[in-house]
């Protein structure tokens, strides 16, 4: 994509949500190619979130070879929070306040990692949203204006 005339690679930023905020978590703890990061909606530490997200009795059924407690490495090479000594990254993280897929205690983590590192940080928690920020013209517009706000600010 990089060598493509209409990429400016000065100018490359990164963001998902739910999945995509796990895999955009994931990113920057392992490359700084990015001005700027937002992290939505996402899963941190997989070990915590098997434990109090909305639907314990699958995750650690279906998505990993057993219960957190006995598959401790799998869980954590797994998991953003492994890499957050790596970011470097000015990153947003954005969950809605009522979210049970993802809780807002992901987005706490995180963002408390970045903070020891002294990585320029946001945390926005949308008021009375869920998983589905969206889902309310006024959640997606907060949702949309941090997000672009936030990659201004990181353009050159």
């Amino acid at each position: 994509m990089l060598e493509r005339d209409y990429i400016d690679s000065d100018n490359l930023f990164v963001t998902g949500g739910s999945g995509g905020g796990v895999l955009t978590s994931w990113i920057i703890g392992k490359t700084d190619r990015f001005k700027a990061a937002v992290v939505a909606k996402p899963v941190i530490n997989w070990y915590s979130f098997v434990l109090y997200a909305d639907n314990i009795s699958t995750f650690y059924k279906y998505w990993f070879p057993g219960m957190p407690w006995d598959n401790l490495e799998e869980y954590m090479r797994r998991s953003p929070i492994s890499y957050v000594k790596n970011v470097t990254t000015p990153t947003m993280l954005l969950t809605g306040e009522d979210d049970f897929r993802t809780p807002m205690a992901e987005s706490e983590q995180f963002y408390s990692g970045l903070k020891l590192n002294k990585v320029e940080s946001m945390l926005v928690r949308i008021p009375g949203a869920d998983h589905g920020i969206a889902s309310r013209p006024s959640n997606l517009i907060a949702k949309v204006n941090a997000i672009l706000a936030w990659f201004d600010k990181y353009k050159d």
